[in-house]
């Protein structure tokens, strides 16, 4: 998946969500997102100095770009503290990530993202809630900060 999402992205540097992008991660990243099944996020809750709370979620590429959703919908925790303080950690493989979250509100991109999810999920039973309508307005692109 990493690589069509990579073949993707140079077919399509334009794209109405590339535009918004202040920094893109490199292919190496990108293709370790795209391959692996679970990362761990780190967020502070709101007025807080330090990253206190973790969750393991899923993420995918698509066009060379990051996405996660919260499986809990609106009520997840840690979508909570990303909405109110925008920068997390993403811990992935031994390696720290440090990212800017941004809200995805466009219908277009919020399809690709649950087309990405049931593609790269698709031999997992919780797939289909990952595209379920109450999770899709938690739809978040991540950039690297």
């Amino acid at each position: 998946m990493a690589k069509v999402a990579k073949k993707k992205a140079e077919r399509s540097p334009s794209s109405s969500s590339r535009q918004h992008a202040a920094k893109e991660f490199d292919s190496a990243t990108l293709e370790m997102l795209g391959d692996v099944e679970e990362i761990r996020i780190a967020t502070a809750a709101p007025g807080a100095k330090t990253k206190k709370h973790h969750a393991t979620i899923w993420v995918v590429v698509v066009d060379g770009q990051v996405f996660v959703r919260s499986f809990t919908g609106p009520k997840g925790k840690w979508y909570h503290n990303v909405l109110a303080n925008p920068e997390a950690d993403l811990e992935v493989d031994g390696k720290t990530i440090h990212v800017k979250v941004i809200p995805v509100s466009d219908q277009k991109s919020i399809e690709a993202v649950s087309r990405a999810y049931l593609e790269k999920y698709r031999s997992s039973p919780y797939a289909k809630d990952m595209v379920r309508p109450e999770v899709l307005p938690t739809t978040l692109r991540l950039e690297p900060r």
